[in-house]
Formats: structure tokens, C-alpha cells, sequence
């Protein structure tokens, strides 16, 4: 899997700023099965962080889900973070971070939730790391993120115009359940479901996709402009999907939840087992 141009994701989302929301309707229907995944953890968290929060209605549901929790909103591109209503009689953290660095203390965090952010980073290993380090001993992990089948059509129009990466690759389910568990996290479970949009034409699922910021973030893509010939040798090959009427669009959703780690418990890094102990712990360990 080829990695991701970071600042094209920034700029893109910072772009779909204000047209995200009435254009995300399978976004939201996956952020509610997400949702839903919460009914696993028990506790009374006390910081609860929303990772690529988007313009904001995941963190709501969030905080008012968790009611007396600090509910933090994070996101990479600002112009998206700035759609955030934050509220006034909780109001909700906004945060402008990288989700591979996120500026939180070790073992800060209760709930960590993320809605469709991870197929940005091609290091899954070192993401789920960082998720690790700010969540507390037991804390939930719920994220949700695109499977390789998403947008299949589209990327097979797209190599018989060029041979030019036009669409994200994006991890199989068995690289996302195998970084978690590198990472240490405890009892994870994914799942992955499919849905089909339906289109009159292609151009419509690409203007949407970009509506939403959904580009291509391949950090080999080709630079510049598309030819308006490639681009119609695209939509040509796309046709060749159309079923009673319209175009389908497939999206692959892998969703998923773990449990932080117990204190000490070891992750795995280059093939060695590595654990972590506060110092007063091994102090507390000679009494």
C-alpha cells in the first residue's frame, strides 16, 4: 500500500469544509453503527477524544452520550475543525492535530472513538501505537475505516484510461486486526460490511467525493491536472457497471473495537516484545 500525501489530506478536508455535512449521508450512516459499539464499555469515562472529528456531529453524539465526560474534537485540517459547534454549557475540546501525533499525555484518555480516519495512514502499527500510549489501562478503542473493495468500479475505470494510481488503496481487514493486536490491544473485534451507492452518472460520485474531501491522497499520484481525454475514457469504463439505470459504488466498512491493555502488558515492535512500566510501579514491586 502505497503511503498518503498528508498535506493533501489536509487540504482537501480543509476544502470540503463547508460542503462535508449534506454530502456525507454514508458517513453518517456508519458513524451511527459505530455509535452503537459503545454499548461495550461499561465505565464512566472521564475524557472521551473524537479522532478526525470532522465538522463535529460525531463529538455531539459523544458528549451527549457521555454526559458528565470532557469530550475532545480532533481533527487534522482546521477549516474542518472550525465547523465544530462547540457548545456552551459543556463545550466541547477542539483540537487541530495529526492523529499519528496526537497531543495528549500517556494514558489520558478513556474513550477514544474514530469515524472513518485510519484509511488515511498507511502506518498502522505505529497509529494504534499512539492510540495505545493515550488511552488508559482498559480503555475503549471504537474506530471505523475502508476496506479494499471500496470504490473497486471506479479504480478499474480509472487503469483502463491510465496506468496512474486515481484511488486510495486501503488495508485489508486481516493488516487492520493484526496492527491492533501488535499494539497490544485486548479483545479486538472487527467486522466488515458492504454498501452500494447508486449514481445517474459517474461524474456525480466524483464531485460528491470531492465535496467530502475524499480524493486521491496517493503520495504517488500523478500531479497536475487530469486530461480531459483520460477522464473520458474513465466515465466510458464506468458505464460498463450501469445497471437497471444508474452506476454502483461499492464502499467496504471494516468496524471495529478493543480494550487498551493492561499496565506493563507487552507490544510488539521489529519482532521483539516490548513492555513499559512507570517508574513507582517497579518501585512498588521490591516493598
Amino acid at each position: 500500500m502505497n503511503p498518503f500525501d498528508p498535506r493533501q489530506i489536509r487540504r482537501a478536508f480543509g476544502r470540503a469544509a463547508k460542503t462535508y455535512t449534506r454530502n456525507a449521508a454514508l458517513q453518517r450512516k456508519i458513524e451511527a453503527r459505530l455509535i452503537e459499539r459503545l454499548e461495550y464499555f461499561s465505565g464512566k469515562p472521564a475524557r472521551v477524544l473524537d479522532v478526525r472529528c470532522g465538522p463535529g456531529h460525531g463529538s455531539a453524539l459523544l458528549r451527549k452520550r457521555f454526559r458528565s465526560a470532557q469530550v475532545i474534537a480532533l481533527d487534522l485540517a482546521l477549516p474542518m475543525l472550525r465547523q465544530v459547534r462547540p457548545g456552551w454549557r459543556r463545550p466541547l475540546g477542539r483540537v487541530c492535530a495529526d492523529a499519528r501525533a496526537l497531543p495528549l499525555p500517556d494514558a489520558s484518555v478513556d474513550v477514544l472513538f474514530s469515524n472513518l480516519c485510519i484509511q488515511w495512514i498507511a502506518d498502522l502499527p505505529a497509529l494504534f501505537a499512539e492510540f495505545r500510549r493515550v488511552l488508559k489501562p482498559g480503555g475503549y478503542l471504537a474506530f471505523s475505516t475502508f476496506g479494499p473493495d471500496t470504490l473497486h468500479e471506479l479504480r478499474a475505470s480509472w487503469a483502463a484510461a491510465d496506468a496512474a494510481p486515481h484511488v486510495s488503496a486501503f488495508a485489508h481487514i486481516a493488516q487492520v486486526g493484526d496492527a491492533l493486536i501488535a499494539a497490544g490491544f485486548r479483545d479486538p473485534v472487527l467486522d466488515t460490511e458492504h454498501f452500494t451507492l447508486r449514481y445517474t452518472v459517474a461524474a456525480d460520485l466524483m464531485r460528491e467525493l470531492k465535496a467530502i474531501g475524499a480524493t486521491n491522497a496517493d503520495a504517488q499520484r500523478t500531479r497536475g491536472l487530469t486530461g480531459k481525454a483520460h477522464f473520458r475514457r474513465a466515465l466510458d469504463a464506468y458505464e460498463g457497471y450501469r445497471h437497471d439505470g444508474s452506476l454502483p459504488a461499492t464502499y467496504e466498512v471494516i468496524c471495529a473495537h478493543a480494550f487498551g491493555p493492561d499496565a506493563g502488558q507487552p507490544r510488539r515492535e521489529a519482532g521483539a516484545e516490548i513492555a513499559t512500566f512507570s517508574v513507582d510501579a517497579l518501585r512498588g514491586s521490591r516493598r
